[in-house]
């Protein structure tokens, strides 16, 4: 650790000032590393040029050569062979899920509902109930009750 020097400026004030003098020197350096990477940069790019039209040149040739037919008759194929097998897969997780729930519901509840139903089916179906052929009376109403007479005011 440094000695506090007697000075009136503070120590994080120097450690300030040290990290921008360092920071200068490396700036001083930049145009050389500048210089250096613009030259590999340079040379990377003719190269990765050079490849580039080897390739492409390459692609040209395998795309006059491909069958896009063909392609897209297996590609046809392929997806048509997919969607079965994702078919048979999902019926095969339903038919699971099923055989699941029975389980766990009991194969005694699904035997008992199997039962009531046959007995529902095999049960005939109950008769209309008829009415009766006898007359009912008629029912005499009593008449309404009168209203009361307002007493006569008396003139005394």
């Amino acid at each position: 650790m440094t000695e506090q020097t007697k000075t009136k400026i503070p120590a994080p004030l120097y450690a300030a000032a040290g990290a921008g003098d360092a920071a200068y020197e490396q700036l001083r350096k930049l145009p050389a590393v500048l210089t250096e990477l613009s030259d590999r940069a340079t040379a990377s790019l003719k190269s990765y040029n050079e490849q580039a039209g080897t390739k492409a040149a390459e692609l040209r040739g395998k795309a006059q050569e491909t069958d896009f037919v063909a392609l897209r008759d297996s590609a046809t194929t392929a997806a048509v062979n997919f969607a079965q097998v994702a078919q048979e897969r999902a019926i095969a997780v339903y038919n699971e899920l099923v055989a699941r729930g029975e389980r766990v519901v009991g194969t005694g509840v699904v035997e008992a509902a199997e039962v009531v139903n046959a007995d529902i089916e095999a049960t005939e179906q109950p008769k209309a109930v008829e009415a009766p052929a006898t007359e009912v009376p008629a029912v005499e109403t009593a008449p309404k009750p009168r209203k009361r007479a307002k007493p006569a005011a008396s003139a005394e």
